[in-house]
């Protein structure tokens, strides 16, 4: 059974930093991409940041200099490290892997935390 389970959300003021972890289960971490994914009220769902299992990163614009990526294959975890952060930023983040399964892509969600930006 996979689990990807997400923690570290909460309010925080403009200007503040959080770090989000996503601790998964039940796959071959260390080949899996690892995203992290937001999605405001009323909007789409949109990517945030990426790494590849050999630690790859990428980020979309809204975040570059100012969110980190980062995994540890040993804890099967990844991170996002947030700062500067600013109301905009206000989502419910979701952690997701695109991994293989035998010889088929999959991808898996976690529930998502709520991280709130605001004075």
């Amino acid at each position: 059974q996979v689990q990807l389970v997400e923690s570290g959300g909460g309010l925080v003021q403009p200007g503040g930093s959080l770090r989000l972890s996503c601790a998964a289960s039940g796959i071959i971490f260390s080949i899996s991409a690892m995203n992290w994914y937001r999605q405001a009220p009323g909007k789409q769902r949109e990517l945030v940041a990426t790494i590849s299992g050999a630690g790859s990163t990428n980020y979309a614009d809204s975040v570059k200099g100012r969110f980190t990526i980062s995994r540890d294959n040993a804890k099967n975890t990844v991170y996002l490290q947030m700062s500067s952060l600013e109301p905009e930023d206000t989502a419910v983040y979701y952690c997701n892997a695109h991994t293989i399964v035998v010889t088929t892509p999959k991808d898996y969600w976690g529930q998502g935390t709520q991280v709130t930006v605001s004075s």
